[in-house]
């Protein structure tokens, strides 16, 4: 059992951009740093965030979110051992920098688009609860990737996402408050820091906004576009020009995503029929702990997660050893995966001097922001989202068919059980194949501002597994091709 329980903390603690992309992630711990005067450079467009905790409790007011504006203080770099010298660090247009909040600075990158200055602007939200986005950066949708034939050099992604104008994760999501509702603060502190990216880089305000993320940002993605929307209507600071939000393989409806488990794992040979009756005695009980954790919240909340998890970990206790963001795969390394080259790379002096983070070390994921966040899990964030969709604000839910814990199963029976104008119409249209290069590389289901994709041969992380398939599908979806 105790090996169990460590498996399960692994696949927990693991979950993680296009034109102007930002990514916002919890990755270097916090110290008191003052960045310098000589580094501030007011430049453009991609943001990704690094968790920086307070020492201090921090009261937001509801009334009046804008009044703890602070200052960007930016820098262009490039990364050390960057294979193409062809470039200067003016035209890379590449930005890391901070943003100051009373106490606690939040850490970002920033990367323009390689395309054009008006391509959309999107914003990387990983999960975990408390996983940083430079995983995404390195491995999944970021300008680079680590060379396969020189050890930590980096050469370009021909899929990364900088292709649409990212902003790179913000850290605003670790950040550890314990006087108000964490996910209230969350969604403040990074609508404030947006308010001032725009402020300071206005050449941007006007392009269009897209929020993105991965895994437990099934929570995130659709609680900040919600904030997003209601600060254009109420005409709070800067319009956000908010036109959709992608969730890929996330947590949203916990209810409806945990009864999935034994069907997805009978339908994929992961439980036999026995076992599949035996576990599905759990789903009641757990039934019951999630409404209670709806009308309650508090502890409730945090035992409905230990006796839904059950669910789960019974059915990795039938496994032989299973990688849960990827069924094809063992679970071996950290998370189930060997990402450690990410901490050296970004532990290297060298690199720490480009992005001016000083002695910050860097961690892939929070322990400190994942048990803040206990109370969370179980809330159904997919509440907030008809009232988006009957706005015209346009979602995509995509997942990789060879993930477990966020499994396809799961996201596509929330959305179909959705209460909006347009759910009947959703659930009547027809499915019909993703084709990328005259062959079919997923599902697409379809009906007004909601699209959904189930893509093949990819598990939790798609853009991983199929760079290819992922950036065309964003940029489909973009452009309004999905519909």
């Amino acid at each position: 059992m105790a090996s169990s329980l460590r498996f399960l903390k692994m696949c927990l603690s693991f979950t993680m951009f296009l034109h102007f992309l930002f990514f916002i992630s919890p990755s270097f711990s916090f110290l008191q740093l003052h960045p310098k005067n000589n580094d501030i450079l007011l430049s453009s467009t991609l943001i990704r965030g690094l968790n920086l905790f307070p020492k201090s409790s921090i009261n937001i007011p509801e009334n009046d979110p804008l009044v703890l504006y602070r200052n960007i203080v930016e820098k262009k770099f490039t990364f050390p051992g960057f294979d193409d010298p062809g470039y200067s660090v003016e035209e890379l247009g590449h930005h890391a920098g901070y943003y100051s909040l009373l106490r606690s600075w939040m850490f970002y990158f920033f990367f323009e688009s390689r395309n054009s200055k008006d391509d959309p602007v999107v914003i990387w939200l990983t999960g975990g609860p408390g996983c940083g986005s430079e995983i995404a950066l390195f491995y999944e949708n970021g300008p680079f990737q680590f060379s396969k034939d020189k050890n930590l050099s980096l050469v370009w992604n021909e899929y990364g996402w900088d292709k649409t104008n990212p902003l790179d994760q913000v850290s605003a999501i670790p950040l550890m408050i314990v006087t108000i509702d964490m996910m209230k603060t969350v969604l403040a502190m990074i609508y404030i820091f947006l308010q001032t990216f725009f402020k300071e880089h206005p050449q941007f305000a006007e392009n269009d906004f897209y929020i993105t993320g991965e895994s437990y940002a099934g929570h995130y993605v659709p609680a900040f576009a919600s904030r997003v929307h209601q600060g254009n209507k109420a005409k709070e600071g800067i319009h956000i020009n908010l036109k959709g939000f992608a969730i890929g393989n996330g947590l949203t409806n916990p209810e409806i995503q945990y009864m999935s488990y034994t069907d997805y794992a009978l339908d994929n040979g992961l439980i036999n029929k026995d076992e599949y009756e035996r576990i599905n005695k759990l789903i009641p009980p757990c039934q019951e702990a999630t409404e209670t954790c709806g009308t309650e919240g508090g502890d409730a909340c945090v035992t409905s997660l230990s006796i839904c998890m059950n669910i789960f970990i019974q059915i990795i206790n039938n496994t032989d050893n299973v990688n849960c963001y990827d069924i094809r795969k063992k679970c071996e390394g950290d998370h189930c995966f060997y990402f450690s080259g990410i901490e050296t790379f970004l532990n290297m002096k060298i690199v720490k001097e480009a992005l001016g983070v000083g002695d910050l070390e860097f961690v892939s994921c929070s322990s400190t922001v994942y048990n803040t966040m206990l109370q969370d899990w179980m809330k159904n964030l997919e509440v907030g989202i008809p009232a988006l969709l009957e706005d015209g604000i346009k979602l995509l839910v995509y997942a990789g068919e060879k993930d477990l814990i966020c499994n396809w199963l799961g996201n596509s029976r929330w959305i179909d059980a959705m209460k909006w104008s347009g759910q009947t119409a959703y659930k009547e249209s027809p499915t019909t194949p993703f084709l990328v290069d005259s062959e079919e590389a997923g599902i697409l289901k379809s009906h007004g501002p909601l699209a959904f994709r189930k893509l093949k041969e990819a598990g939790h992380m798609v853009p991983m597994d199929q760079p290819k398939v992922a950036l065309q599908m964003l940029q489909e979806w973009m452009q309004g091709k999905l519909i």
